[in-house]
C-alpha cells in the first residue's frame, strides 16, 4: 500500500486541493492520516474512493446522491438496483434540463431570425431582440415553447 500526499491524490483523481478538503470535511472522504509535519496522506483505497467521488461528479450527481452511493459501494448488502435507481431517477432529471435547453435554443434562433429580418444593421434602440428581452415572456419563446 502507497501512501500519497494531497498534490499527487488531486493529480491521479482529477481533483483540486480544496475539493479534495472539502469532500473531507463533509464526510465524502475520511479524515486523512498525517505526517509528522500534519501533511495529509492518503492510501490506494481513497484514492479509488475519490475516483469514484470525482466520477459521480462527472456525471452530475448531486453530493446527496454520490453520498448514497458511496454507501452502496460500502455496503455487501445493497441491491444493484439502488444504484440503478439512482441512475434511472438522475437520467429523467438531465433529460428535462435538456428540453428546457432545447427550449432555450429555438427562443434565441427565433431571436436571431427576426433581428435579420426586421432590423439587423439598423441603431441598437430600435433592435427587435432588445425590444423582447425588455418586453417580458417574448412571442418567440411563446410560440416555441
Amino acid at each position: 500500500m502507497s501512501k500519497v500526499k494531497i498534490g499527487v491524490l488531486a493529480k491521479r483523481t482529477g481533483t483540486n486541493v480544496p475539493t479534495i478538503r472539502y469532500y473531507e470535511e463533509i464526510g465524502l472522504l475520511r479524515p486523512a492520516d498525517r505526517q509528522a509535519g500534519g501533511q495529509r496522506v492518503y492510501d490506494d483505497a481513497d484514492v479509488k474512493r475519490l475516483t469514484f467521488i470525482r466520477r459521480c461528479r462527472d456525471f452530475g450527481f448531486p453530493i446527496e446522491q454520490v453520498r448514497s452511493l458511496v454507501g452502496l459501494v460500502q455496503d455487501p448488502q445493497s441491491s444493484c438496483m439502488h444504484a440503478r435507481n439512482m441512475a434511472e431517477a438522475h437520467l429523467a432529471t438531465v433529460r428535462a434540463k435538456l428540453a428546457e435547453l432545447k427550449a432555450l435554443e429555438r427562443s434565441i434562433a427565433a431571436f436571431v431570425v427576426n433581428c435579420n429580418s426586421s432590423c439587423a444593421g439598423g441603431p441598437g434602440p430600435d433592435c427587435v431582440i432588445l425590444d423582447d428581452l425588455a418586453s417580458g415572456p417574448c412571442k418567440s419563446q411563446i410560440s416555441t415553447m
